[in-house]
């Protein structure tokens, strides 16, 4: 998937990535882009600070500039349907984390917000076939109320936090479309009532025109359903064909990380004549997640999360990545036996949560932490989390929202009630634009609020964690009387009772066979890791009580070499021995790790060996 809009897609777009002109502006001092020096080049989408941009340079950088001349055919962007009243936009994946766009010198628009996508209409911009975009971006390195996640705010990465990323480092594209169209698509489905739900935001709707939506798996077509366009908000409820309440129809169905089927989604806009004027891709799935009592469940039956946590970087790449090496991830992340990722302080690209979708991997989505709390703080921070939930609501993939991790940003939330009030705001709006995943309140510690109970804890001892949390009375006695990292872990009234608790970071095993790094314990081998590794899954395998786990971590990451694979995803110890540690026993004897290294269910095998898939 190359596509960097996945769940919306037109056959036709232009890639602009590739070789634009750049220059620093440390200081901040130049404004407009007929001054700029551009004195080098690199290559967008990597940020100045990776390799693979070919710029390489990890110093501070207040402000950057970039500049592309794009020279536009008879048929830009490959044209548009809808006859001659067409639209060029000009589309941004992230740029970090301020951004003003020019056309020819001229001012387009401004964006805020360094981890989401923002668009602009270039079109009375544009006054020939050729033309020049200009892009600055304004990323103060020391700005601590802001969302940055594990970028550095020191020289180098220190203990836990990597280079930074400044600028643009996801795809730049441009897009033909006509005035009349389909602007997002939101899927929702709703299992019990054999339903799913499309709502369509259209621009310049066409009133008396239709919207024809045709659903299909496999080419076999569900629903063909035309409807009027009565204003710009378009919503449809899809009955999908009965199966009289069977579970093995429904099954056949359902989306899960052992049985990932997708539901194809062709769109058609027409003006009232009937006359085409705009033609999308998507897909969707039937997948329902909730808490059952202190059960996490998937489509209505309780599911036990092996989860991995996931920083997404590359050595080379810092946070940006091709979809070969997305794909990779996914597959790599599966073959170790887990069924989910904690995507880590990351908004991570579409296209990676497209290869979730396709390749079954369930995702909590999480936000990118501020370190500072402010009035700043709480206006960005809310502003972008719900642009995050907007650009990633329809992905099957994602299980679970987790908009505050380990108190950052709310440094002081045992003693400050404005900094409880922000976790509890995050919370409820997040339930606000989605009612169908649980959401966590503060993963980690001092929880105030939330849908699941999330506990951190890296004591090294497997003896230990199964104390702690082998059974329903172990976990209340240390949610009562144990602080690990000597923090409280519920507050504000909150409590586990009637709740799902889950261990969402555990382990940390370092392996440092050579240079510098860092871990919660060393193992001195391979043979030493896996060892260890077994021990703590084995402890956690044995629990009654817990609903999931969240190990640290899938890759080295800089001074963190406590990755189950380097940071050039070579496995650390035998990758099958991995595997059936996190599967545990009873699950790894059921499993043919050469036949079916990805775990899916001998339904999708059939369907593979079907289709001539492979797994």
């Amino acid at each position: 998937m190359d596509h960097p809009r996945p769940q919306l897609r037109r056959a036709a777009w232009t890639n602009l990535d590739g070789a634009w002109q750049f220059a620093f502006d440390n200081d901040a001092l130049i404004d407009a882009p007929e001054v700029v020096d551009f004195d080098r080049e690199i290559l967008v989408p990597y940020p100045p600070e990776a390799r693979l941009s070919g710029v390489h340079v990890t110093d501070f950088h207040r402000r950057v500039w970039y500049r592309r001349e794009v020279v536009l055919g008879e048929s830009p962007a490959g044209g548009a349907q809808g006859g001659g009243d067409e639209r060029l936009l000009l589309h941004f994946g992230a740029v970090d984390f301020e951004a003003q766009v020019y056309i020819d010198d001229v001012l387009v628009g401004a964006h805020r917000g360094g981890h989401v996508p923002f668009s602009f209409d270039v079109t009375r911009f544009v006054k020939g076939s050729r033309f020049t975009v200009v892009v600055r971006a304004d990323d103060d390195p020391f700005d601590m109320n802001k969302p940055r996640g594990k970028q550095d705010w020191k020289r180098d990465p220190h203990v836990i936090w990597y280079p930074r990323t400044t600028g643009i480092w996801r795809t730049v594209w441009l897009e033909r479309v006509a005035a009349s169209r389909i602007d997002r698509i939101k899927w929702q489905a709703d299992v019990a009532r054999w339903e799913i739900r499309a709502d369509l935001r259209l621009l310049a709707a066409p009133l008396g025109g239709s919207v024809r939506v045709r659903l299909s798996i496999n080419g076999r077509t569900l629903v063909d359903d035309t409807s009027l366009v009565q204003g710009g908000e378009f919503g449809r409820v899809f009955s999908l064909p009965s199966d009289h309440g069977i579970d093995n129809g429904r099954e056949d169905w359902l989306w899960s990380p052992e049985h990932p089927q997708l539901i194809d989604a062709h769109i058609e806009l027409r003006d009232a004549d009937g006359h085409l004027l705009d033609t999308v891709e998507s897909y969707t799935a039937l997948r329902s997640v909730w808490v059952d009592g202190d059960r996490f469940t998937l489509n209505s039956r309780p599911y036990a999360l092996r989860m991995v946590l996931d920083q997404g970087y590359w050595p080379d790449g810092l946070m940006t990545a091709d979809s070969a090496r997305l794909k990779r991830d996914v597959e790599l992340i599966k073959s170790l036996g887990f069924n989910g990722a904690r995507k880590h302080q990351k908004v991570e690209d579409p296209r990676w949560l497209y290869w979730c979708d396709v390749l079954g991997l369930a995702v909590w989505g999480e936000m990118p932490s501020a370190y500072g709390f402010s009035d700043r703080t709480v206006s960005t921070l809310i502003d972008e989390w719900q642009q995050v939930v907007e650009r990633d609501f329809s992905h099957p993939c994602i299980v679970a929202w987790v908009p505050i991790n380990e108190s950052w940003g709310v440094p002081d939330l045992p003693h400050s009630q404005r900094q409880v009030a922000l976790v509890k705001a995050l919370y409820e709006i997040t339930h606000a634009m989605d009612d169908t995943r649980p959401v966590v309140g503060n993963d980690g510690w001092e929880m105030p609020c939330g849908d699941l109970v999330n506990i951190h804890d890296y004591h090294h001892e497997p003896e230990v964690l199964f104390a702690r949390y082998g059974s329903r009375e172990a976990i209340d006695a240390t949610l009562a009387s144990v602080r690990p990292s000597r923090r409280r872990l519920m507050l504000d009234g909150y409590s586990a009772a009637g709740r799902p608790v889950l261990l969402t970071e555990f382990g940390g095993i370092a392996c440092i066979t050579e240079g510098e790094g860092w871990g919660y314990s060393v193992a001195t081998s391979g043979e030493q890791l896996l060892e260890r590794y077994t021990a703590l899954l084995d402890a956690l395998h044995r629990s009654s009580a817990l609903s999931g786990f969240c190990y640290t971590q899938l890759t080295d990451t800089f001074l963190e070499k406590n990755g189950l694979l380097t940071d050039t995803r070579e496995a650390k110890a035998d990758l099958v021995g991995l595997a059936r540690a996190t599967l545990g026993a009873v699950a790894a004897a059921r499993r043919d790790f050469k036949a079916n290294p990805l775990g899916y269910n001998e339904r999708w095998l059939a369907k593979l060996a079907a289709t001539g898939l492979k797994g």
